[in-house]
């Protein structure tokens, strides 16, 4: 991994001399955070610059204990007009097998008469020997050195001279993969790991479970989790979970559907603990993560306590207030005192002044810590992440947190030897979890198909927290993070589960399992699935005898709307034999597209420095008997297939030449932008001079459109995505700095009216306000075992209209723009969300990025349908989307439903009873509208759907049987879910009967069915009743015996379910289960 920082001249007001070496060095090389090994610093004195060579070196010097030295270009390499200056290791051939040095480092060009006059660019990269030289290809403009510009006061090259120092820092690499860019990377040979570490009770207690039997994993989780163990302990390669996610019944589009960390947990221990009853795995869960506290409460006048011991499986801990893990600890266990209106009524005392807190008994072998990372902010009204800083330690001793009466004959210290972190923020991100497998080993980073050593400031110090980072600090952990996490993700990654062992359990908890450990059938099983696989791989080995061709042409170019010239991903590859010779490759390809061989020359891409693919050198005919793979491997680089431009010669320059040869001629390509249409067309390629004037090119470029001659137009030239320049006309193609491949792109001049109507009308008046409207839009079939093939990339104008964006999909798919439907999407997993109506006045961004939804957190993309009817048909009726929650507050699916203007109420509950199966035939459904988490509006069936608004929320639920028996006294009232303040509600709120007569300890029976939830859970949750009047007080019950339908209840009362217990359920953070690696399922486990 390597970052380029392109800095220009003095950068603050305060001039400094290249010569205070150590002064500039602090300007010029920012700080990283690195352990630096070696500092040197090199100054080459450079002369007659006019007549020097294409390619110098300069002196060599010594840093870290390796020869380095400048390499100039100062002409330019492989770009006219700039200077080109490296940083160089001197002897990569002779250097050791694996060698790399990580050096950051500042290029500086001076003037050797006043070093305050100066220029510089910094960087760091890995040096090995395949990669011996980094810097700056476009180091700065010829032309502005030879003259005072930007402030200097002198040329930088005065008289042919010129000055250049390196400053060079080698940096310590104690893992030894600093930078490393992980191409090819092997994390078996590197770690020893593919996945994951983890504790040989737990594995050899799932290895305990009878499952021989069993049909296949689909059936069973313990087996699903047998096979994944089996593969991990000797697979040299990364294990997916397929097959474990299906063993929950989980199909393809299930595993983007979020899921709560904790009720997957528990669901995954749940099925284990059932699955280990009766076997010698029964209790390891427990002993390995169960621990015990107390809630209790104590009278202080009077000798009461009441109290209650009960079973944690993690420890949710405060990240807001608190500024270490000893602080949370201390929070947590914080005595409340209950007093004045808050007396507590004790048993046989009435009211007295108490004491409330919880406090530990024990704590487990294995001590799971969920900071609470993400809480609801009352003033948004939404979840929202806490990215405080938060320190957590290496070791901590927990004994002080412990009852009096608890046991400490064993040490209470815990080694931290786990940790989760999220990297993003609430609806986006990324997680990755660090791990310590071995009592006295390295950290490791397991992250998707990657497992790295890590050091103990990454553990600890990257993932504190704390505020947004300046640019310093991000350069620092940009410096050791890989490339693939967003730069503004960096003040967001933080620690979210910490695993901490018991420093007496260790040597157990952490031995290795052996091959002895794994049964039989397991490893049977694992032999048979390598040998079909070493089978496929026997039968695939033709397939390295072929490669893969794309061919572009122009009439791929003439429909493309975005930068370059096409998207590469569109284009159809041709399979061609390696040892296929060009020859044979031309005239198959001139068959296919049915041209005379002769007529056809092939263009090679190449990947140019600033990110653009283009055309930059034609195959030459001379090598029509070499093998193809020859030509990809000596024309291109960095490529993973062969990327050609057909270009197709109308009629020959004479009688044996069909295309210009020679050193004078530059093959561009032509845009033309539309501003009515909103549109690019591709209008092929033209030769031009170098010579010429750019200004004499536009009557070709009118006739190339078919416009009069003298038609006025802007040029632009196509530099890069955030770099498109208008050209001067006078100027010629040389002095433009035009070369092969690049792009052209004009349009008409407009009238001051005819910007003033387009401005108006929202659209792009012209070429460089286009090009920034371009966004790449991703599609996807809307099924549920969709093919992965019709998943495909467009990139369109913002600024365009639902009809366009039709337009263009079905220009992709063949097919009638008509008989197309799309569906958003949300940002952060794919599902779809709502169906876009083709009236929409909504621009592609809006219908993209709702009004409320930050631009973070745009997903571009959406879902599409091919339909049997057309849309404008469809759109004459209503359509509503219904979440279905059935006869327990937990199933939840979404039901889409259209009708006609006209309908009622009641033919909307018929269509959904079309779609759903009730739990008996006699079964009735209630429709109800929510809004802020609470009941707004039950629908009777007669009402029209007209009165339906457009942004209301509607619930369907199946009428549970005590509400179809209810009597005269009994009454319906409505249940709502909080945490700690009922203005903060959340989840689905439900109708309940308070049945006449009826004990309280009835009625939580009944409520407990009706949520679907065990004992345990349940008994984590405190009932109230809350007064319909705005910030009301909550009135608990605690007493089993009181009777509900006693109590003097408003109608606009409801029951609320207080989710306040700290060990559980209090926060809710979804995961995405998509193909999950074992990483994962090792911090859920």
């Amino acid at each position: 991994m390597s970052f380029i920082y392109q800095s220009t001249t003095e950068d603050d007001l305060t001039p400094l001399s290249v010569t205070d070496n150590e002064t500039i060095a602090n300007r010029v090389l920012p700080e990283l955070g690195q352990e630096t090994e070696d500092f040197k610093h090199s100054t080459w004195h450079i002369t007659n610059w006019q007549n020097l060579e294409e390619r110098i070196t300069g002196p060599e010097f010594e840093v870290g204990g390796w020869k380095w030295r400048i390499l100039l270009f100062p002409f330019g390499n492989n770009s006219k007009n700039v200077v080109s200056i490296y940083l160089d290791f001197v002897d990569p051939l002779d250097a050791p097998e694996g060698w790399h040095s990580c050096a950051q480092f500042a290029l500086v060009m001076w003037n050797p008469k006043d070093p305050t006059q100066y220029i510089y660019h910094h960087a760091f990269h890995r040096f090995t020997a395949k990669e011996q030289d980094w810097g700056f290809t476009r180091f700065y403009k010829l032309k502005k050195l030879l003259v005072p510009c930007e402030n200097r006061t002198l040329a930088i090259i005065e008289n042919g001279s010129a000055n250049i120092t390196a400053f060079v820092r080698v940096f310590k690499d104690p893992t030894g993969f600093l930078w490393h860019n992980f191409i090819n990377y092997d994390s078996k040979k590197e770690t020893g790991y593919t996945g994951f570490h983890f504790t040989v009770y737990l594995i050899s207690a799932i290895y305990n479970i009878p499952t021989e039997d069993e049909d296949g994993p689909i059936k069973g989780v313990p087996l699903a989790l047998q096979r994944i163990f089996c593969d991990l302990q000797t697979s040299n390669t990364p294990v997916y979970t397929t097959e474990l996610t299906k063993s929950f019944g989980w199909d393809s589009l299930d595993t983007f559907i979020h899921q709560d960390v904790q009720e997957f947990s528990r669901l995954l221990q749940d099925k284990l603990e059932v699955k280990m009853k009766g076997t010698k795995a029964d209790g390891v869960l427990t002993k390995l993560f169960v621990g015990k506290m107390k809630s209790y409460i104590k009278c202080i006048n009077v000798e009461y306590e009441s109290s209650r011991v009960e079973d944690y499986y993690d420890i949710q801990l405060n990240v807001k207030g608190c500024k270490t893990l000893r602080d949370s600890f201390l929070n947590y266990i914080q005595v409340e005192t209950l007093e004045g209106d808050n007396k507590y009524q004790a048993e046989g005392y009435g009211l007295q002044d108490a004491k409330k807190g919880i406090i530990f008994e024990s704590f487990p072998p294995v001590l799971h810590l969920q900071l609470k990372r993400f809480e609801f902010d009352v003033q948004r009204d939404a979840m929202v992440k806490i990215n405080d800083r938060f320190v957590f330690p290496m070791e901590i001793d927990l004994e002080e947190f412990l009852s009096k009466d608890a046991d400490r004959s064993n040490s209470h210290k815990y080694l931290l030897h786990g940790v989760l972190v999220h990297s993003g923020e609430l609806h986006e991100g990324h997680y990755f979890a660090l791990t310590k497998p071995e009592k006295d080993g390295k950290w490791f980073k397991f992250d998707d198909n990657y497992v790295i050593p890590v050091t103990d400031s990454e553990v600890l110090w990257n993932n504190y927290g704390g505020d947004v980072l300046n640019a310093n600090q991000i350069t620092q952990i940009s410096a050791v993070n890989p490339t693939k996490y967003k730069p503004d993700w960096l003040p967001f990654t933080n620690a979210y589960i910490l695993i901490y062992i018991r420093e007496s359990n260790i040597d157990e908890i952490l031995s290795p399992v052996v091959p002895e450990d794994i049964p039989y059938h397991l490893q049977k099983h694992l032999e048979e699935v390598r040998a079909l696989t070493e089978q496929k791989e026997k039968e695939l080995e033709q397939y390295d005898l072929y490669f893969n061709v794309k061919v572009v042409t122009a009439e791929i170019f003439k429909y493309y709307q975005g930068f370059d010239l096409t998207n590469f991903d569109e284009v159809q590859p041709y399979k061609i034999l390696k040892s296929e010779t060009y020859g044979v490759f031309k005239e198959n390809i001139s068959q296919i597209f049915n041209i005379p061989s002769e007529q056809i020359r092939f263009w090679v891409f190449v990947n140019r420095q600033n990110k653009t693919v283009r055309p930059d050198a034609p195959i030459p005919e001379s090598f029509v008997n070499t093998s193809m793979e020859e030509i990809f491997t000596n024309m291109t680089s960095r490529q993973s297939v062969m990327k050609l431009y057909m270009e197709v010669a109308d009629k020959p320059i004479n009688d044996k030449t069909w295309f210009p040869e020679g050193g004078e001629h530059e093959i561009v390509f032509l845009k033309y932008f539309d501003p009515d249409k909103q549109a690019f067309e591709g209008l092929g390629q033209l030769y031009i001079q170098k010579s010429h004037k750019v200004g004499d090119y536009t009557r070709v470029f009118c006739e190339k459109k078919g416009f009069p001659s003298d038609t006025p137009l802007e040029l632009y030239e196509e530099i890069k995505p955030n770099m498109i320049e208008k050209m001067d006309p006078i100027s010629t193609f040389e002095q433009s700095e035009i070369q092969d491949g690049d792009i052209i792109c004009f349009q008409k001049i407009l009238t001051d009216e005819e910007i003033q109507k387009h401005t108006t009308a929202g659209r792009c008046f012209d070429i460089p306000q286009f090009y920034e409207s371009l966004i790449t839009v991703s599609f996807k079939l809307k099924l549920k075992d969709r093919d992965p093939k019709s998943k495909f990339d467009l990139v369109l104008s913002k600024k365009w209209t639902y009809d366009m964006v039709a337009k263009a999909v079905a220009a992709h798919l063949s097919i009638d723009p008509l008989k197309l439907r799309f569906t958003s999407m949300f940002s952060t997993t794919d599902v779809p969300k709502s169906v876009i109506k083709r009236t929409t006045t909504q621009t592609l961004l809006e219908m993209l990025q709702p009004a409320y939804s930050p631009p973070a957190y745009v997903n571009y993309g959406f879902y599409y349908e091919v339909l049997d009817t057309s849309i404008a048909d469809l759109e004459t009726k209503n359509f509503f989307q219904v979440f279905w929650i059935g006869n327990m507050i937990k199933e939840k699916e979404v039901i889409d439903i259209r009708l006609q203007n006209n309908a009622v109420i009641s033919e909307l509950m018929k269509e959904i009873l079309k779609k759903i199966t009730l739990s008996s035939p006699s079964s009735r459904i209630r429709l109800f509208e929510v809004y802020h988490n609470k009941i707004q509006k039950d629908y009777v069936g007669n009402e029209p759907i007209g009165s339906i608004q457009e942004s209301a929320t509607l619930y369907a639920e199946e009428v549970p049987l005590d509400e179809i028996v209810i009597n005269q006294f009994d009454r319906m009232i409505q249940v709502c879910h909080f945490t700690q303040d009922p203005i903060c509600l959340h989840g689905i709120p439900f109708k309940f009967v308070i049945k006449n007569g009826e004990k309280f300890a009835d009625t939580k029976i009944r409520l407990r069915h009706r949520l679907g939830m065990n004992e345990k859970d349940f008994s984590k949750i405190k009932i109230a009743i809350i007064p319909g009047t705005l910030y009301a007080k909550p009135e608990y019950f605690d007493d089993e015996d009181i009777i509900l339908s006693e109590k003097k209840l408003l109608n606009e009362d409801y029951l609320g379910l207080d989710y306040v217990n700290k060990t559980r359920y209090t926060e809710r953070v979804e995961v995405t289960i998509l193909q999950l690696q074992v990483t994962g399922v090792k911090e859920w486990i």
